[in-house]
């Protein structure tokens, strides 16, 4: 159409917009390929003067928070523009509601012309019946494959962090990411070592402040300054200080993060849906959790004892750095209340006892006391019997496995476990060959539930002895673990002379304290130790009896 004198003049800008996000084509919607249909089209158009250009380059259509879109909105306000243009609907933005009310209400009220070139849309020509069906639907077009993008990335997430690749943007402190493969974390030897003092302080008593008071006493770099340090544009809503320090919540979030024995948690927080950009934490149950991902920087046995120590009740005394040996260990036997701490004067010189919390306070009980001096010795000859007697059983375990009666006693046990489950199959099918029998009427009712019980129950012994099997295999294969992480726990103290916080976390579940100072001890693996020495005596029966027969025979 010519250009006609005394026409309206439109000032125009161009709205360009990309975003992988949205699963954009970079090709096809490209903001090169976006100005030039736009500087085609005010070419051809001569009442329209293109102003400026706006360019929102790597955000999302899902919502209208980005920067260039409101400083087109300040240009409409000031009056310097009058007219935007976009390539199309998808563009300007893929909110189904936002995209409406901007198109039908905020840019009619404010006099400003809106066109979408390949959509044919052009607010400032008469509108069609279809026009008022097409757009609001191309809109819900565009709302719904940006849904539908949203769902296939978060399931392509989820099936990488399942597979056990890194997704982070930046490697957990003490860990970087592989030049090989970038959802792969490899050990930072530097870093790595910070962590192992860390957990090996906490082992040694010492609070989560008291590690980072520790740390910065050193100069040792937080992880934020760390990063910094490697050269990584690290940012964080966290840091209040120009340089960050050691803080009790950063040591806590390493000594709780199983990241450092070797396994992944991710998929802990996420948006409600594809619309609200902010993340929630999702409920634990939903979280992604893969073992043995890559490379621990602590044992396992020790990350266990870690968190073990982390959820007792424990303080640290005035004037001392560290807790005290037994502390959030010992528990008075009758009501199960915390033992505490206190000193008494005499002689000049002062002792130590543990007592009953519960009495202390004057909360019912009975007097519970016991000397830290006569604690410490029950407790390490305890220690001493107990890591004595697992050797023993460790030197069965060993004569045991060069024999040939083990491997055919786990052979005798394959065989009658199949046999259970074949007996098992064979009695489901009974039943169900019942219930077909009173369909075609061959039993009546009285009959079928007859049947039906003694099926059942047949079904169930056999169950119950297939069960029985299980766990005398759990047994003998528990028994022959002479050289598991239990094992080596009490291996490696066996020739203590005295007592540490760091050995009585290790090695002790608990200490119940009896009336007369008597203690009793629960130790770390209590039942893989119980398996193993009931394997043994078992198998030293088994031996000694064919030995005893060859004797008679003899005789």
């Amino acid at each position: 159409m010519p250009f006609s004198e005394g026409a309206i003049i439109y000032h125009a800008a161009g709205y360009l917009r990309l975003s992988k996000e949205d699963g954009d084509k970079t090709e096809s919607d490209s903001i090169s390929n976006q100005r030039d249909l736009i500087a085609n089209f005010v070419k051809s158009t001569p009442e329209i003067r293109l102003c400026s250009e706006r360019i929102d380059d790597g955000f999302s259509g899902v919502d209208f928070h980005r920067p260039a879109f409101h400083l087109m909105m300040e240009d409409v306000k000031a009056g310097r523009i009058n007219c935007i243009i976009v390539k199309d609907l998808s563009r300007f933005g893929r909110n189904y509601i936002e995209a409406g009310r901007y198109i039908e209400r905020i840019f009619p009220f404010l006099g400003v012309r809106f066109i979408a070139i390949n959509d044919g849309y052009d607010s400032a020509k008469e509108r069609t019946q279809s026009d008022e069906i097409i757009i609001p639907f191309k809109n819900l077009i565009n709302d719904a494959y940006c849904r539908d993008i949203s769902v296939k990335i978060r399931s392509q997430l989820d099936i990488k962090r399942k597979k056990g690749e890194f997704l982070g943007t930046f490697a957990v402190y003490g860990y970087l990411k592989s030049e090989e493969a970038k959802h792969q974390l490899v050990i930072d030897p530097y870093a790595a070592e910070i962590v192992r003092d860390i957990f090996a302080w906490k082992l040694e008593g010492l609070s989560q402040q008291g590690i980072a008071d520790r740390l910065n006493d050193i100069g040792e770099p937080s992880p934020l300054e760390y990063k910094r340090f490697l050269g990584m544009n690290f940012a964080t809503g966290f840091q209040v200080n120009p340089k960050a320090k050691w803080t009790a919540v950063a040591i806590g979030r390493i000594l709780k993060n199983p990241v450092y024995a070797g396994h992944l948690v991710q998929g802990k927080e996420s948006t409600p849906n594809y619309k609200i950009k902010q993340r929630v934490l999702k409920p634990e149950n939903q979280w992604i959790r893969v073992e043995n991902t890559h490379k621990p920087i602590i044992a396992q046995e020790v990350f266990d004892t870690v968190s073990r120590v982390l959820m007792q009740d424990t303080r640290i005394a005035p004037d001392e750095e560290t807790v005290y040996p037994f502390s959030g260990l010992i528990f008075c036997a009758d009501c199960r209340s915390g033992m505490v701490r206190k000193t008494v004067p005499a002689g000049g010189k002062r002792y130590a006892y543990y007592y009953c919390s519960k009495n202390k306070a004057g909360c019912g009980c009975t007097t519970h006391c016991i000397s830290e001096r006569i604690l410490e010795k029950a407790v390490l000859k305890a220690v001493q019997n107990h890591i004595a007697s697992i050797l023993n059983v460790e030197r069965i375990l060993r004569t045991i496995d060069t024999l040939p009666m083990q491997r055919e006693e786990i052979r005798k046990i394959d065989t009658q476990l199949l046999m259970k489950q074949e007996e098992i199959q064979k009695y489901k099918t009974l039943r169900a060959s019942v219930y077909e029998d009173l369909k075609s009427g061959v039993l009546d009712a009285e009959e079928y539930r007859e049947f039906m019980g003694i099926y059942g129950k047949k079904c169930e012994e056999a169950q119950q002895a297939a069960e029985r099997l299980k766990q005398n295999k759990s047994t003998i294969l528990a028994g022959k673990e002479a050289n598991s992480i239990w094992v080596e726990a009490f291996k490696k103290n066996r020739n203590i002379a005295g007592l540490s916080r760091k050995l009585v976390v290790s090695l002790i579940e608990w200490i119940h304290v009896y009336p007369g100072s008597r203690v009793e001890i629960r130790f770390r693996y209590q039942s893989e130790y119980e398996r193993a020495q009931l394997f043994a005596e078992n198998a030293e029966k088994q031996i000694a009896e064919p030995s005893q027969i060859a004797r008679r025979e003899v005789v």
